[in-house]
Order: C-alpha cells, then sequence, then structure tokens
C-alpha cells in the first residue's frame, strides 16, 4: 500500500514537473533565436508586430500565446527594441509594452545646411526627412525666423542618444535646452565685450571651425585673425566661405579640394572674397570650442593665414603681406606637387 502511494505521489511530480517545466520554458525560458532590434511603427497591427519579431525568435506560436495572455495584442508601443539571446517571452512581452525602447546614437557633424544634418538624422528614425523639415520650419516660423535653416546656431557638433520614435519638435527641445544652458551669463557677458550680434559670432565660429579643421589648439588665434580683419574693414577672404557658396549652389553635391582665382567671384552672400563684413549666417554646424574660442579670442595682431605644407592641417600666421605672399607661394607649390586641383 505504502509503495502505491510512493508511486502515485512520484507520478505527481513528474507530471507536476513535466508541465511546470512546459509553463516555465514557455513564458520564462530564452526564446531568442538570434540578437538585432526589432523596429514598431506607430499604428503597426499586432501581425505586424509578430512579424517583425519572428526573424529573432525560435517559436513564434509560444510568444503568440504569452502575448495574448498579456494583451499585447491589444496594448504596445511603438519603437526601436533590442531583442537580446537569454531573453524569454514574459521579459520580451513586458519590454514592449512597457515601451522600453533601445536609443539610437546620432552623430552631428559639420553639416552645411540644416537639411543635410536632417536628411542623415532621419536614416535613424520613424520619421521621413520631409516631416521632420515641415516641423522645423514651424519651429522657425514660431521663433520668428524664415526657415529651418536659421536654426542652425542651435546645434553643435557632438554624438547624441534619441529613441527611433523621436519627434521632431522632441529632437529640436534637446538641442533648444542646450543651447539656452550653453549660453549662460558669463558667455552673454562675453557676447555684450565683443561687440557682434550672436549670428555674427556663430558665423565667425563656424569660419574659424573650418579654417581649423575641428583643432582646437588653432581656434582662438584663427578667431582672433579675422577680428583683426574684420575690424580693420579688411574683407574676411575665408577660403571655406568660398566653398559654401558654391556648395549651396551645387546642393552640396559639388566636391571643391582647392580654391582657384575663378572660384572668389562666385555670387553668395557668404562669399567673403566678394563680400565685406561678416557673413549673414553659420556656414556650417560648429561645436562649443569655435564658439567660445570667438568669445575668447586670441589678442594678436595677426592678418593673414596660410595653410602650413610641413604642418598637415596646421597654418602659418603672420601680419606681414610680403611673408604672407612667401607662405602663400610655398603651399601653392606643395598642392602643384601632389596634383590636388
Amino acid at each position: 500500500m505504502k509503495k502505491a502511494i510512493l508511486i502515485i505521489i512520484l507520478l505527481v511530480f513528474v507530471v507536476a514537473g513535466f508541465f511546470g517545466f512546459r509553463f516555465y520554458n514557455k513564458y520564462y525560458g530564452n526564446n531568442v533565436e538570434k540578437e538585432g532590434y526589432v523596429l514598431i511603427p506607430h499604428n503597426a497591427s499586432f501581425k505586424q508586430l509578430l512579424d517583425s519579431i519572428s526573424p529573432y525568435i525560435q517559436n513564434k506560436e509560444s510568444f503568440e500565446a504569452v502575448a495574448k495572455d498579456k494583451d499585447l495584442d491589444k496594448y504596445f508601443k511603438a519603437g526601436r527594441y533590442r531583442i537580446q539571446r537569454g531573453t524569454g517571452n514574459t521579459n520580451l512581452v513586458n519590454m514592449i509594452k512597457a515601451g522600453n525602447q533601445t536609443e539610437n546614437t546620432f552623430r552631428i557633424g559639420d553639416f552645411g545646411d540644416i537639411y543635410q544634418m536632417v536628411g542623415r538624422v532621419t536614416k535613424k528614425t520613424e520619421l521621413d526627412s520631409l516631416r521632420f523639415v515641415k516641423d522645423f520650419n514651424t519651429i522657425a516660423t514660431e521663433k520668428g525666423y524664415t526657415s529651418a535653416e536659421d536654426l542652425k546656431k542651435y546645434f553643435f557638433i557632438d554624438t547624441y542618444n534619441f529613441f527611433w520614435t523621436v519627434t521632431p519638435k522632441e529632437f529640436f527641445k534637446k538641442f533648444e535646452d542646450q543651447y539656452n544652458s550653453f549660453w549662460n551669463s558669463e558667455r552673454k557677458a562675453k557676447e555684450q565685450q565683443s561687440g557682434l550680434t550672436r549670428n555674427q559670432i556663430y558665423a565667425l565660429a563656424s569660419i574659424v571651425y573650418k579654417e581649423s579643421g575641428g583643432k582646437e589648439d588653432e581656434m582662438k588665434t584663427i578667431a582672433g585673425l579675422y577680428l583683426n580683419r574684420y575690424r580693420k574693414g579688411m574683407k574676411l577672404q575665408s577660403d571655406p566661405t568660398v566653398i559654401y557658396a558654391i556648395n549651396k549652389q551645387t546642393n552640396f553635391k559639388e566636391s571643391i579640394k582647392r580654391v582657384l582665382y575663378k572660384h572668389l567671384s562666385t555670387p553668395s552672400p557668404y562669399n567673403t572674397y566678394a563680400n565685406a563684413g561678416i557673413p549673414p549666417g553659420p556656414i556650417c554646424v560648429v561645436d562649443k570650442n569655435s564658439v567660445d574660442a570667438v568669445l575668447n579670442a586670441e589678442n594678436n595682431n595677426y592678418i593673414f593665414m596660410c595653410a602650413d605644407p610641413a604642418r598637415f592641417g596646421y597654418h602659418k600666421f603672420t601680419a606681414s603681406a610680403e611673408q604672407h605672399a612667401i607662405n602663400a607661394k610655398a603651399y601653392q607649390d606643395w598642392l602643384n606637387s601632389k596634383n590636388i586641383k
């Protein structure tokens, strides 16, 4: 009798263990076959969700059953979700239901205009570039500007994180907050002391960034030089402004490696060979260092600068027109020796 009872108890444990294992495996066991990212857009159907996640999981039926049991077929949030090995159905369902998506990394570079930047950024967002530009134009109008291009000064070169579902207004708000934080009382005081408008500061900062190649150690020297030219009433004569003028005309499809004499007369308010004064706006998105370089420009007497062929990426500075002619010839000879046209 006791033996029969023990057998029955053992059978109960075996059966319970079997169903318990199936339950655990269904809800908590690993169901991820390969790792990756799932994109679930707004207004997606539950079937679209299943189709998106099925390439990553081993058992679609068990996931669907758990999902329905937890009402994921009725409630789920759009987003970009990272699918990792070792994840069970319950955790997958909870992640999507809660909207715990993984951020995307964006690199904001020295884009020539907002439209270039938007085109690159929207490759990592749910919305397309047309929607971003439309909303940016609305934001610009609300701020009293003409178009999205006038928002360029709000952006800084750096790496940022955003969700795939970010809206244009959410995207801009992050940069607007950064912009407002950057312009603290100390920088505003230096802005007043400079005698420049903020647009002029950003325009000069963009020239400084392009001329320096983003190298911080020459920025203040270059800023001092261009302020000297500006305050003496001289044309700034910055090659990057000529390149920008040409790029604007060709929608940034032409690559200019060497500024030639024929380029200097390119009609554009940004061309500092054709026009005196500071351009009407920045020729690229800038970094914080270049703005600070203008606000803290080096007090020097330099008027001329020329690329130094002996130190690639750096320049020779001088206040002498004669010495500048020597420096310029050395650089032109170097370009010719490298067959750079």
